[in-house]
C-alpha cells in the first residue's frame, strides 16, 4: 500500500493511478454485477411465485457454488500469470498461460459434475425442508448442463481483464442477461406453450444463458484471442507446469470456498430455523451479494494493475495501484452501508410480497449494512494480493477469521441467545472484520519492498 510520503511526493502520479483504476475497474464491475445479476433475477422473479421457492433457489444455488466454487478460484491463477506476463511484455506466456486455464477447466468440469450428481442425499443428511431439498437438489443437477461454459467463460474474461480488453465481456454479459430474464419469464411461470416449472424454470434459463454467454465472448473476441488460442502449444500438457499453474490456483479455490462455505453452513443453519427465516436470508444475502460485486470488480482490477507493476518491476506503481484500489472499493461500500441502514425494509420488498420474509430480511439487512465496510476492505486486499501471486495467506486468514471465530460466534448467537437469525448474521461480521483487518497489515508488508514476477515453467518457483 502507498505510503503518506509516497502520495504526497508525487500526488500526480496517485491521481493518475486513481483514474486507472477506476477506468478499469467500473467494466469489470459491470461484468461483475451481471454475472451475479442472473442469480438475483432467479430470486426476483421466483419471488413472486412461493417462500418455499425462493427457499428452493436459496438452497439450490449454495449447493451449486458450494460445488464449483472451489474451480472458479483455481481459474483465478490466470490473474498473477496473465497480467504479470502482459506487464513484461511476454505474449507467449500469457497465450500458454490461456491455454493451461482451459484445459484445467475441463478438468475441473467433471469434477464439480461429480460434486453437483449426489445434491439430494447431501441435502438430506443436512436436515432441509423435505419438499424444498427436493426441488433444490433438482435445481442443482440441472445446473450441471452450464458448468463447462461456466469455467471456460471464466478463462477467457480472465485473460482479457488482465490484457485491459473489456468490451467484449461486458457487451457479451448484457445479452446474456437479457436472454436469461426472457428465458425465466418463459419457463418459470409458463409462456408460449412452455409449462410453467417455477424453481426449475430458473434453473434451465440460467444454465442456456451460460452456454450464450460463453459461445458469444468467443466470436466476439475472436481477434483478440486468436494468436493466445492458436496454434496449441505443446508446453500446455507438461504436467508441472500445469501442476504449478493448479498449485498458485487452489489456494484461492480453497479461500472462496471456505468464505463462502461460512455463509453456505449459515444457510444450513437458517434452514433449521424454519422455511421464512432461510428465504429471509437469501434476500438479505442476494442484496448483500450485489454490493459485493462492485468491490469484487475493483479487487479484479487491482489484481491486474498490481500484477501489470509487478511484471514490469515498478514497486512505487504497485503501491498506488494498491492504495487507489483500496479508496475505491472501501469508498463505495461505505456509500451502500449507508443506504442499507437507511431503507431495509423498502429494499426487501423489492425482492419478495410475501409479508413474513420481507419483514425477517429488513431485520437482516442493516446487519449487511454494518460488514459492508470490512467486507470491501478484504476483497480489495485479496485482490492486491492476488496480483503479486500471493495466494496462500487470505486462505489461511479465512480459516482464522470465518471458521474459527466468526462460525463458533454465529452458532453460540443463534442458537443460545433470543437473537436468532440475527444472532447467526453478527456471527460473520465478527469473522469478516478479523479478517479484513490481517488481509491489509499483510498487504502493507506484502508491498513494501520489490515483489518478484511469478514463474510457470521448468526451473520457476512459484512464490
Amino acid at each position: 500500500m502507498a505510503t503518506v510520503t509516497d502520495l504526497t511526493r508525487d500526488p500526480h502520479g496517485f491521481r493518475a493511478e486513481l483514474g486507472a483504476m477506476v477506468r478499469l475497474a467500473l467494466p469489470i464491475v459491470v461484468v461483475q454485477v451481471g454475472q451475479m445479476f442472473m442469480g438475483v433475477v432467479d430470486t426476483v422473479m421466483v419471488g413472486r411465485v412461493s417462500a418455499e421457492a425462493i427457499a428452493a433457489i436459496a438452497l439450490g444455488n449454495l449447493y451449486f457454488f458450494g460445488a464449483s466454487i472451489f474451480g472458479m478460484g483455481v481459474l483465478m491463477a490466470l490473474d498473477p500469470i496473465v497480467a504479470q506476463a502482459v506487464g513484461a511484455h511476454d505474449r507467449e506466456a500469457a497465450a500458454v498461460g490461456l491455454q493451461r486455464g482451459l484445459v484445467l477447466a475441463l478438468a475441473l468440469s467433471v469434477v464439480t459434475t461429480g460434486l453437483l450428481l449426489p445434491a439430494r442425499p447431501v441435502l438430506g443428511l443436512l436436515r432441509q425442508p423435505e419438499h424444498v431439498a427436493d426441488v433444490a437438489a433438482a435445481y442443482a443437477r440441472i445446473a450441471i448442463v452450464g458448468i463447462l461454459p461456466f469455467y471456460a467463460h471464466t478463462a477467457l474474461r480472465q485473460t482479457l481483464q488482465a490484457m485491459q480488453h473489456l468490451a467484449p465481456i461486458v457487451t457479451t454479459m448484457l445479452i446474456a442477461n437479457a436472454v436469461n430474464v426472457a428465458l425465466n419469464y418463459v419457463l418459470i411461470f409458463g409462456a408460449f406453450g412452455f409449462p410453467a416449472q417455477g424453481a426449475l424454470g430458473a434453473a434451465w434459463a440460467t444454465a442456456a444463458s451460460r452456454w450464450l454467454l460463453l459461445a458469444s465472448l468467443a466470436v466476439a473476441a475472436r481477434p483478440l484471442l486468436y494468436g493466445y488460442l492458436r496454434p496449441l502449444r505443446r508446453q500446455v500438457f507438461a504436467w508441472r507446469p500445469l501442476w504449478r499453474v493448479f498449485a498458485l490456483g487452489a489456494p484461492i479455490g480453497l479461500q472462496y470456498e471456505l468464505e463462502y462455505g461460512v455463509f453456505a453452513v449459515v444457510g444450513v443453519m437458517m434452514g433449521w430455523l424454519g422455511t421464512v427465516q432461510l428465504a429471509g436470508h437469501q434476500v438479505a444475502l442476494s442484496l448483500a451479494s450485489l454490493t459485493f460485486m462492485v468491490p469484487l470488480g475493483v479487487s479484479a482490477a487491482a489484481a491486474v494493475l498490481v500484477g501489470h507493476a509487478v511484471g514490469r518491476g515498478d514497486p512505487l506503481e504497485s503501491r498506488r495501484a494498491a492504495a487507489a484500489a483500496l479508496v475505491c472499493g472501501v469508498g463505495f461500500m461505505m456509500a451502500s452501508a449507508a443506504v442499507m441502514l437507511t431503507v431495509p425494509g423498502w429494499l426487501a420488498r423489492l425482492y419478495t410480497t410475501e409479508p413474513p420474509v420481507a419483514a425477517l430480511a429488513a431485520t437482516l439487512i442493516p446487519i449487511a449494512g454494518v460488514f459492508q465496510v470490512f467486507d470491501g476492505i478484504q476483497v480489495v486486499s485479496v485482490g492486491i494480493l492476488r496480483g503479486t501471486a500471493d495466494t496462500r495467506t487470505p486462505m489461511l486468514v479465512n480459516v482464522l477469521g470465518f471458521w474459527l471465530v466468526g462460525l463458533p460466534v454465529s452458532a453460540t448467537l443463534g442458537f443460545r441467545t433470543a437473537a436468532g437469525p440475527r444472532g447467526l448474521w453478527w456471527g460473520l461480521t465478527v469473522g469478516l472484520v478479523l479478517v479484513a483487518l490481517v488481509l491489509l497489515w499483510r498487504v502493507r508488508s506484502r508491498l513494501a519492498g520489490r515483489v518478484s514476477r511469478i514463474a510457470i515453467d521448468p526451473g520457476a518457483v512459484v512464490t
